[in-house]
């Protein structure tokens, strides 16, 4: 395909064969993966509801509730925006399945846990709770690597997509990178303290990063989901444009909200 119309602001077209094929198997399994996810993070919601026990704190429903709609919800949003991405459809398929893989493993990790009873993070107790811990805790570090690559992709190539896209995507995926740093620092801080005797202060030492973490890590769903949106309406382009600047703005105004937050209680 010509450059020139390959970067221009038309709705991508998917053309018949292998490379369709492939991509659509592959994002039909993320988006069956990630509804899963959603419904075991909504059931376990009835459970909490059920048994009762702190919403709060390291043993609580809350986390496969939060981990399962979240990572869900991610999962789908990943592998519809991806398409818009200028990556070859092997490499994105591949990076797309492994994605896949390790929301599961994360969400199965952590849902584990909370029906035995003890935290899934940072627990070293443990043989068992120390391999679940790290498995956990690499899992994060493979989602670091995957989202880091698509967000790259982003940047190195302008995106495909009706008007605006090419910004809503690359906003989004920027707004991530601040998502994977924040939870990387959790972790490690987090290891640190427990490797050094200081488990209840680790399991307190992640809250101040959390609502950073959750702010920015649904960015690269929201942006690109206002942008088509916005495709969809008979507004005016400089208009949608506009709207698309606003709320860019107003996302970044708070994460910037929730990272001042986050140095002043860290």
């Amino acid at each position: 395909m010509d450059p020139v119309l390959r970067d221009a602001p038309a709705v991508p077209t998917r053309t018949p064969g292998p490379r369709s094929v492939d991509a659509r198997r592959v994002e039909r399994l993320c988006h069956a993966t990630g509804l899963l996810l959603v419904l075991s993070g909504l059931a376990h919601l009835v459970v909490f509801a059920v048994d009762g026990g702190p919403w709060d704190g390291p043993v609580s429903w809350r986390k496969p509730v939060t981990f399962g709609v979240s990572f869900g919800v991610t999962l789908i949003a990943v592998a519809w925006v991806t398409s818009y991405l200028r990556v070859g459809p092997r490499p994105r398929a591949l990076l797309l399945a492994v994605f896949a893989a390790d929301c599961v493993v994360e969400v199965g990790g952590i849902t584990l846990q909370a029906w035995r009873g003890v935290p899934s993070h940072l627990d070293m107790e443990t043989p068992f709770d120390t391999a679940v811990s790290m498995t956990l805790a690499v899992g994060g570090g493979v989602l670091v690597v995957l989202l880091t690559v698509f967000a790259v992709a982003s940047f190195r190539h302008r995106p495909s997509g009706p008007a605006g896209m090419d910004l809503a995507v690359r906003s989004g995926f920027a707004i991530l990178l601040v998502a994977l740093a924040s939870g990387a620092v959790m972790i490690a801080r987090g290891v640190v303290l427990t490797r050094t005797g200081h488990q209840e202060a680790a399991y307190h030492s992640t809250a101040p990063l959390k609502p950073l973490h959750g702010v920015s890590l649904h960015a690269v769903l929201v942006l690109p989901a206002l942008a088509w949106l916005l495709s969809r309406t008979p507004w005016s382009e400089p208009l949608r444009r506009r709207l698309l600047y606003a709320a860019i703005g107003s996302y970044l105004a708070a994460v910037i909200g929730a990272a001042v937050w986050a140095v002043l209680t860290y």
